[in-house]
Parts: C-alpha cells; structure tokens; sequence
C-alpha cells in the first residue's frame, strides 16, 4: 500500500467511525456501554483513527503538487481570518455543545456569529479546511483537508438531526431563527470578542505553521 493511499484509508476511517459512532450507532452501544462507556470508547476509536491520519501523513510526500504562489496564499490568508472569528465565538453561548443550558440557549435570540450560522464552529473547520486545499501544496494536504471539511459540514447536517430528536421543540425553534449556510453580511457584526480572539487567533496559529510545519503562512509569508 502506497502512503499516499494508506492516507486515503486513514481519513476514510477517522470520517467514518465518527459519523457511525455519533449517529446510527450511537444509541446501542449507550445502552451496551452506558453514557461514560460509549464515551470512552468514542476516545479511544477518534484517537487512534487520528493517530493513523497523523503517521500516514508524516510518511506521505510533503510537496507533490505545483501549487498556487501568492494567489492561493492570499486565498487561504482570506479564508482563514473568518474561520478564526466564527471559532472564536462558537464557544460561548453554543446550544449544540453538551450543556446543561443547551435548551435555554436554543430559545433564545442569536447573537454573535450564531446570526451569520447556527453552526460557526463547524464552518471555521471547514474554512480551515478550504483554505489548505486552495495552496494546491500536496497530495497529503488535500486529502486531509478534504476529509476534515466533510467531516464538518455533513456532521453539521447530522448534528440537526440529532439534535432534534433529543432537543425537540428547542432545537427546531433554534432552526427557525438560524441558518446552516452562513449569511456572510452578519461578520462584521458578529461582536467585538469574537473578532478580538479571532484575530489573536488568526496571528498566533499563522506564526505557529512555521515552526510546527516548516512552512510560512498567514501574513508572515510576506513578513
């Protein structure tokens, strides 16, 4: 087996035995393994499926495509700013993520980056995701990217129906007064903290590719 198609393998199954072990899945193996069970083996099954992505990355040729100078890079610089904002403001106020408020917070109004999507986290994933394929770098960064944007916006779909079935009225009520696709004309609004730690976000994990990845990014390409 190639590298490249170990790779391939890899990210199939970290995709995979996510969307299986979230969704159809999930609720036999609650009632086999219980609440903390499932959650363990959940762990363990999303690490070691990563670990297999990381390992079959590192041997993976690191610049077999041409890619696309300053452009792309510009593209990609352009993409990762908002992906870092919505990030940013995913975090606080998020009826999606396990939280005892989850109910109350789906009932309320959207604020912040929820007016632009109700599922900012998953598109700065996806963003992220966009703007590595756009460098045109590497066969190993594309197919990774392209696993992690799926992963992100059909596990945002899912999430949905999920979250409708254990939230019922909350969640649909949620639906009614939020979007999937982003309404981009809500960025500039999306708040003064989600903006502050998006762009400290956006400065520090550009610097960081250089050191982790041996590859300037960010405005520090032409810095």
């Amino acid at each position: 087996m190639s590298a490249l198609t170990e790779l391939v393998a890899a990210n199939i199954a970290f995709v995979g035995t996510h969307f299986a072990m979230s969704h159809p899945l999930r609720a036999s193996l609650v009632k086999t393994l219980g609440d903390i069970g499932f959650q363990i083996a959940y762990s363990v099954v999303s690490f070691a499926a990563l670990a297999w992505v990381y390992f079959a990355f590192k041997d993976s040729p690191a610049a077999d495509l041409s890619g696309s100078g300053d452009i792309g890079w510009a593209i990609a610089t352009l993409l990762t700013l908002p992906a870092m904002i919505l990030f940013a403001g995913s975090v606080i106020g998020n009826p999606a993520l396990p939280t005892p408020k989850a109910e109350e917070q789906a009932r309320a109004e959207p604020k912040g980056v929820f007016k632009i999507t109700r599922h900012p986290m998953m598109w700065g994933f996806a963003l992220w995701a966009a703007s590595h394929i756009a460098i045109h770098y590497s066969w190993r960064t594309t197919i990774t990217a392209l696993a992690m944007g799926v992963l992100a916006l059909v596990g945002a779909h899912l999430q949905d129906r999920k979250k409708q079935a254990l939230m019922g009225a909350a969640w649909q009520e949620w639906e009614s007064k939020t979007s999937y696709w982003p309404r981009w004309s809500g960025l500039a609004g999306a708040g003064a903290l989600p903006w502050t730690v998006g762009l400290i976000f956006f400065v520090f994990f550009s610097w960081l590719h250089m050191p982790l990845g041996g590859i300037p990014a960010g405005i520090w390409r032409w810095f």
